[in-house]
């Protein structure tokens, strides 16, 4: 204390200043800023009551990022600090698997796998899952939705001895569809390690090879069949896959597969499943029900109206996590606002700093151009880094995530295409090179970090140079400030833009 008055006590505007530092020493910071007077405490968010300000709207608060629009704010920040421990934001179950109605076989498949309890939200959602519903399992990332529907779906396969019932080769019990090649791998990679010694067989379909298998197709047994959208929407509409015998169709990122993008051939798809019968109730011998599950860790403001046309929205459960689209309070999350001719320098001193202590990162980039331009500069800079993103070439595309995941590399330039879903746990630190400029991709990025298994010291860096980026993290720092949801969270990105663009051709008219 008597050397920081040491060096402050020279003016009173100092002395003021010292007193603040010091006074802020013994409290729990929510955003610390270069300009100290717009830091937030967690004692100032009490004594405003339990809400804080979450009355307050956007444009209405006072926010660290209000002048950066303004070309000298320049070298300016904020850093939203984490609020509660990782442990905390995973929270562990006192049931136990067993307890959920999970057999003995597979609690010991999960316990090889290091899953020795469900977590609080599993808990919740296997018995709806178990139960027959549809159901949609809407919950922040790397909370565990893959086994959270994987297990329940996996024991009722095995209690109603659907594998001795004699099926033709590609008809599988399970569908599970992903809007991306890196998440149905992965997907794949969890299925086959859970069901191990079960007699469960399961195959992976990837598109940009569905040409060569329509000519040349593989038949075989399959109770599980992970596919990405383009590869199971070709074989099916071919016959090479038959979807007749399927009882579980799970639509994994599905807030991604009901947009745009995807919708009109996606709801063609599932135009071929029973999801109106009951699914618990064989009718007969090859009449049954299909059920439906979805798993999100964003929801469509349009979402009971994109489902609406695939099922009775009347018989549709949900399971909603209460932390879903809020920002991830266990990690730091830092936002510097530099010139955009400097991100490369500032992007390669926060990346050799990381390297020395060998700490894996992802870096972030809104298009392919930036990401190809990371890569490259990394690279010459020898800095090992591998590159991912959508419109590489199959055989390039394949084994670049694996590169980064079994430790090859410790960093990875991509775009959006591995912000949905995949397990990073190796990853401690995501660097937009590129700030989202919507809420939902910001959620799917950081989203890679602070997953159940995650180290404790993950962090998320922002690089913050246009207008465009500017008014999009505004909105984050006042959900910050606000302890409050983040608004406009919408996956449709495409149909997004295409309002937009409506509405400017509207109002041109």
């Amino acid at each position: 204390m008597l050397k920081i008055a040491r060096i402050f006590l020279t003016t009173r505007a100092d002395y003021s200043t010292a007193q603040r530092m010091v006074a802020s020493i013994s409290r729990t910071p929510v955003i610390t800023c270069k300009r100290t007077q717009f830091n937030l405490f967690v004692e100032d968010v009490a004594s405003s009551g339990n809400s804080g300000n979450e009355h307050v709207k956007f444009g209405k608060l006072e926010l660290a990022s209000s002048g950066w629009h303004h070309h000298k704010s320049s070298g300016d920040y904020f850093i939203i600090h984490p609020i509660r421990q990782a442990f905390e934001a995973h929270a562990l179950s006192q049931n136990s698997f067993q307890q959920l109605g999970i057999r003995d076989e597979l609690v010991q498949n999960l316990k090889q796998r290091h899953v020795l309890f469900p977590t609080v939200y599993q808990a919740e959602a296997i018995p709806t899952v178990l139960n027959g519903s549809h159901i949609l399992l809407a919950a922040e990332t790397g909370c565990g939705k893959t086994y959270t529907y994987l297990v329940p779906i996996v024991e009722q396969i095995l209690s109603r001895k659907l594998t001795n019932v004699a099926r033709e080769f590609n008809s599988p019990l399970v569908l599970i569809v992903t809007p991306g090649r890196e998440l149905a791998q992965q997907i794949g990679r969890v299925v086959e390690g859970f069901t191990q010694g079960l007699g469960i067989t399961s195959r992976v379909l990837l598109g940009g090879k569905t040409k060569q298998q329509m000519l040349n197709p593989h038949f075989e047994d399959v109770d599980i069949l992970i596919a990405s959208f383009g590869a199971v929407s070709k074989l099916v509409s071919s016959g090479i896959y038959r979807m007749n015998a399927v009882r579980w169709v799970v639509l994994d990122e599905a807030d991604t597969l009901l947009d745009d993008s995807f919708n009109a051939k996606l709801l063609h798809l599932m135009k071929r499943f029973p999801f109106h019968k009951n699914h618990l109730q064989d009718l007969g011998d090859n009449i049954f029900g299909t059920q439906l599950v979805l798993a999100a860790a964003t929801m469509p403001s349009n979402m009971s109206e994109l489902l609406s046309q695939i099922v009775n929205i009347e018989t549709m459960e949900e399971v909603v996590s209460p932390n879903l689209h809020k920002l991830m309070s266990h990690i730091s999350q830092r936002f510097m606002r530099i010139n955009k001719s400097d991100r490369p320098s500032v992007l390669l001193d926060i990346v050799r700093k990381d390297v020395k202590r060998n700490r894996p990162l992802i870096i972030f980039s809104n298009k392919t151009p930036a990401s190809d331009f990371v890569s490259i500069h990394l690279n010459e800079a020898d800095i090992p880094c591998v590159n991912l993103n959508g419109d590489m070439l199959l055989k390039l595309r394949l084994g670049q995530f694996e590169k980064f995941q079994s430790g090859e590399v410790n960093v990875l330039s991509t775009t959006d295409v591995a912000s949905r879903g995949l397990d990073t746990t190796r990853a401690a630190h995501v660097i937009n090179f590129d700030c989202p400029l919507y809420a939902a991709d910001y959620i799917h990025r950081i989203g890679r970090i602070g997953r159940v298994g995650s180290r404790n010291d993950c962090l998320v860096t922002n690089l913050v140079s246009s207008r465009s980026e500017i008014s999009a993290i505004q909105r984050i720092e006042h959900a910050a400030r606000t302890n409050s949801l983040l608004a406009n969270v919408d996956a449709n990105i495409k149909g997004i833009i295409r309002r937009k663009i409506e509405r400017s051709i509207n109002s041109a008219k």
